[in-house]
């Protein structure tokens, strides 16, 4: 394990101390220059929604061209979320390096008297005092002002254009009815949303990240930005052109399409659910085939603007010298299962794509290894030569990345969460949720069946399987905090 180095929990005068003697990287500097960080940071962006991962519909040619020149984690999750709002609990995890309860306990903690020195231990300010330029734009959503964390902060974006945060006025939900339904024009600037301001949200944070990459060009010092797209969430608008590449009748349905999921209200995704609210009920295949399209568009828009930032990186001449990742905080239904949003333990809904290039990183090189999305950020401190510690809860992949090691990061499974309506366990090619309202569970084999369509929990042959996983599942609680009761649910 990687690990943390700071725990400050003394005066600013220990801090002051702390930044003379132990933190300049001078000396490593001039020995072996420390690397750049781009961090690009996608939204609602489903582990399957990358044309060179498999989606022959999409497109996507920059990240396509990531995916060639560097190595691919193609069971990357996110942990699950303490609230409908699952992207505050991924980015509170990234953001601290807790696993999801702790977390929870730090984003409740900040704006308290203890803020300056959850800040000092942030992602941000330990790149800042190993010598880092730190930048950041775009969506931010966690409980604490970023300029606390970053050195310089541009276009803080909210969770989602607040014009579009409410579905009583149904601007944009519950729609297409049918194929006459024009309520909604996804390139209509004049809807707001992602044009509030008169540019799409996806192109200022571009506009942004050109001028940070300007900026750090003039310098020796290494950078660290943090680019948080709002994209691909919804409002998924996009220019006309970009929804123009995917006519709705070369949208294939899914597989595990549903008109509704039928244990919507008991694990927590009432029809009442803002993000389920988008997709009228039951679902239609033109209206699931609608949303999926738009989906696409604002994907290949945002991969558009992320090829000039790759561009600009390169004409820098800083590209050489560092390291890009990109993931997305949580996965998407876009119509599985039933349903529409993130708040489900199906992997369209935690799995996440999670590429990284650098200058010793394997090309086009996939591994299968199931880690957390949130390891990028303990990555990216040994990457840094931050010292370890016993406060970072994820782990460095760069020795796995690289090929040094093929050692099982998380031998004890992948765990996950959401609020009290659900719990999750993938381990040994098995995935067991568990929905303790109902007294319920769901068990896939996801070697055979990875769309998880085919329940095997009721299945004799799988007993032991079940039994095994329910009870790796209560050690994994023990060991994340989580004092959810499912002995009621127990096999």
């Amino acid at each position: 394990m990687y690990l943390n180095m700071f725990k400050i929990r003394h005066t600013l005068l220990f801090v002051g101390l702390f930044l003379h003697t132990g933190c300049s990287n001078s000396t490593h500097e001039k020995e072996s220059p420390l690397p750049n960080i781009l961090f690009l940071f996608a939204d609602d962006y489903t582990y399957d929604a990358i044309h060179a991962l498999g989606n022959e519909v999409i497109n996507t040619p920059n990240l396509d061209r990531l995916v060639k020149q560097g190595t691919s984690f193609t069971n990357a999750f996110n942990m699950g979320g303490w609230s409908g709002a699952v992207c505050v609990a991924s980015r509170s995890m990234i953001i601290t390096g807790k696993t999801i309860w702790n977390a929870k306990a730090i984003n409740d903690g900040w704006g308290e008297n203890e803020h300056l020195e959850l800040a000092e231990r942030s992602w941000g300010k330990l790149m800042e005092r190993q010598g880092y330029n730190t930048y950041m734009s775009g969506k931010w959503h966690v409980n604490i002002n970023p300029t606390e964390v970053f050195q310089t902060v541009r276009n803080v974006k909210p969770g989602m254009p607040g014009d579009f945060f409410s579905h009583e006025d149904k601007k944009g939900y519950g729609r297409p009815v049918d194929e006459k339904d024009l309520s909604w024009v996804a390139y209509d600037t004049l809807n707001g949303g992602f044009w509030e301001g008169g540019k799409h949200w996806s192109e200022l944070l571009k506009d942004d990240a050109l001028d940070f990459i300007n900026d750090a060009s003039t310098t020796d010092d290494p950078f660290f930005m943090y680019l948080a797209f709002n994209a691909p969430h919804d409002p998924r608008q996009s220019p006309k052109s970009f929804l123009d590449q995917y006519p709705i009748e070369n949208i294939p349905l899914p597989e595990s399409w549903l008109p509704e999921y039928p244990n919507k209200e008991a694990i927590g995704n009432p029809k009442t659910l803002r993000d389920e609210a988008l997709a009228p009920f039951p679902r239609t295949p033109y209206a699931i085939k609608s949303h999926i399209r738009e989906y696409y568009a604002i994907i290949s828009h945002l991969d558009q603007q992320i090829g000039e930032i790759l561009a600009a990186l390169k004409k820098s001449g800083k590209d050489k010298n560092t390291y890009i990742f990109f993931t997305g905080d949580h996965g998407l239904s876009v119509g599985r299962h039933g349903l529409l949003g993130k708040q489900n333990m199906f992997d369209h809904s935690v799995r996440v794509p999670l590429l990284v290039t650098g200058p010793d990183i394997p090309k086009n090189k996939k591994i299968e290894q199931e880690i957390y999305l949130q390891d990028i950020m303990a990555t990216s401190l040994e990457l840094a030569n931050v010292p370890p510690s016993d406060e970072l809860e994820f782990h460095s992949l760069l020795e796995l990345a690289k090929g040094e090691s093929q050692e099982k990061i998380y031998k004890n499974g992948i765990y996950g969460a959401y609020i009290d309506f659900q719990r999750m366990i993938r381990k040994d090619g098995f995935k067991l949720i568990v929905y303790p309202k109902i007294n319920k569970t769901l068990l896939f084999d996801l070697t055979n069946d990875p769309l998880e369509i085919n329940d095997l929990s009721s299945d004799q042959l799988y007993n032991d399987i079940k039994v095994n996983l329910f009870s790796d599942l209560l050690s994994l609680q023990e060991e994340f905090k989580d004092t959810l009761d499912l002995t009621s649910v127990m096999p």
